[in-house]
């Protein structure tokens, strides 16, 4: 068993989390918890609408509770928000007992594999390529804290699962070489 028995997925809207997620909870019998979708639920309504009627600081301090409850979980696949990466202890918490891997794409393949979605409240702007592309900038800092990362761009989701399974592998033998 490895080490960190959580495998926990970061990235910006459109990087392929979700679809990568359901894959690898297959692959590795985990159970799946899609961060936005637990909010959503808890709160009874959707993210746009959290973000509208109380704010974005409030849906970033459920983000932050789940997250605390989560770090101390097991044999999860964890598909966190694209945001979650704004407060850098979230990733040191998910760290702990999360293999952390940030998927990345670049903005114009973001742009392309969202501009059809309605449910994405921060490009609901009049430019969303620009929007996207300013946001990365922003968050580059954050994304590159994470141990993982693979660029999505031109890869299937097939491709990302085993890049993700081979990488977790093997971090797992690095870990037991090591004890």
């Amino acid at each position: 068993m490895p080490e960190k028995s959580n495998i926990v997925l970061f990235g910006f809207m459109g990087t392929g989390k979700t679809e990568v997620s359901k894959i690898l909870s297959k692959r590795f019998g985990k159970i799946i918890v899609e961060m936005d979708e637990w909010i959503e639920k808890q709160e009874g309504m959707s993210i746009s609408m959290i973000f509208d009627s109380k704010g974005e600081s409030y849906f970033r301090g459920k983000e932050r509770e789940l997250i605390e409850d989560l770090s101390n979980k097991e044999d999860l696949i964890i598909s966190t928000g694209g945001g979650v990466v704004l407060n850098p202890g979230n990733i040191e918490l998910l760290n702990q007992n999360g293999f952390c891997v940030c998927l990345k794409a670049l903005p114009e393949e973001i742009f392309k594999r969202t501009c059809n979605e309605s449910h994405r409240p921060l490009l609901e702007v009049e430019n969303p390529l620009e929007k996207i592309k300013c946001i990365l900038r922003d968050r580059k800092q954050y994304y590159d804290k994470i141990p993982y990362s693979i660029l999505t761009d031109g890869l299937t989701v097939m491709e990302v699962v085993d890049c993700i399974a081979d990488m977790y592998e093997e971090d797992a033998r690095k870990n037991q070489v090591l004890m």
